[in-house]
């Protein structure tokens, strides 16, 4: 099994856009999850820093600018999903990746915290 550690630039970067109200809060994650042709685009335009922050894992040994470097995503490269967080939340708990899932639970409580979700 892979293993993870926090990308703490994601986790800040995350939750400005939060702040920002740059979310998505109903989405079916399924289909708003970038897919490798939306990745590839996405990379084409812009910087291997700017595909890192929307993911809030990295691979421990994996090459810096690869798409293996990169895990749990949360966004579609435009908003945060609720639902990307929530699938992070899932992800990493369930297979024991306890830093990217208590950030990943944070970033959600804070989002329903700035969308006024009790």
């Amino acid at each position: 099994m892979a293993e993870y550690e926090l990308n703490k630039d994601a986790a800040a970067w995350i939750r400005e856009q939060i702040r920002k109200k740059q979310y998505a809060l109903d989405s079916d994650w399924g289909d708003s999850q970038p897919n490798a042709e939306a990745q590839n685009t996405y990379l084409k335009n812009h910087s291997w820093d700017e595909y890192a922050r929307w993911h809030l894992g990295l691979t421990v040994g994996a090459s810096d600018e690869t798409k293996a470097r990169y895990a749990f995503v949360v966004g579609d490269f435009r908003r945060i999903h609720r639902t990307g967080l929530i699938a992070c939340v899932y992800r990493a708990s369930e297979w024991r990746h306890k830093k990217v899932e208590v950030a990943a639970h944070d970033l959600l409580q804070e989002l329903d915290r700035v969308a006024g979700i009790t």
